[in-house]
This record gives C-alpha cells, sequence and structure tokens, in this order.
C-alpha cells in the first residue's frame, strides 16, 4: 500500500491494520524457519507496512 492509503482513516482501523501486519509479519518469520517462503521479500514490505501505519497512528 501507498502512504497515502492510511492518511484518512481512523485510528480504530489503524489500530486493526497494525495488528494483522504484526501478526503476519510473525507467522512470515516462523515460516521461514522451516522454509515454506518463496518470497523474501515480503518480510522487509511489511516491516515498512507497520512502520507506516505507526507513523500514522503517531500523527493522531
Amino acid at each position: 500500500m501507498k502512504k497515502t492509503a492510511y492518511h484518512g482513516q481512523s485510528k480504530e482501523n489503524l489500530v486493526k491494520a497494525l495488528y494483522e501486519k504484526r501478526e503476519t509479519l510473525r507467522n512470515f518469520r516462523f515460516g521461514e524457519a522451516g522454509s515454506k517462503t518463496r518470497n523474501v521479500k515480503e518480510g522487509s514490505m511489511l516491516r515498512k507496512e507497520i512502520a507506516r501505519i505507526m507513523t500514522e497512528l503517531n500523527k493522531k
């Protein structure tokens, strides 16, 4: 998602999205340990998404 995708959302939606992204990242890391992943860029993309969401939360 672009950073503008989170710009107009409410705080509740941002917290929900943050929880979902963190859960996805956790599952990705455990899958990586078992070498189930095929997309190795997914981890860095998820961390960037989490940072974008947290930035928007801190603005509010």
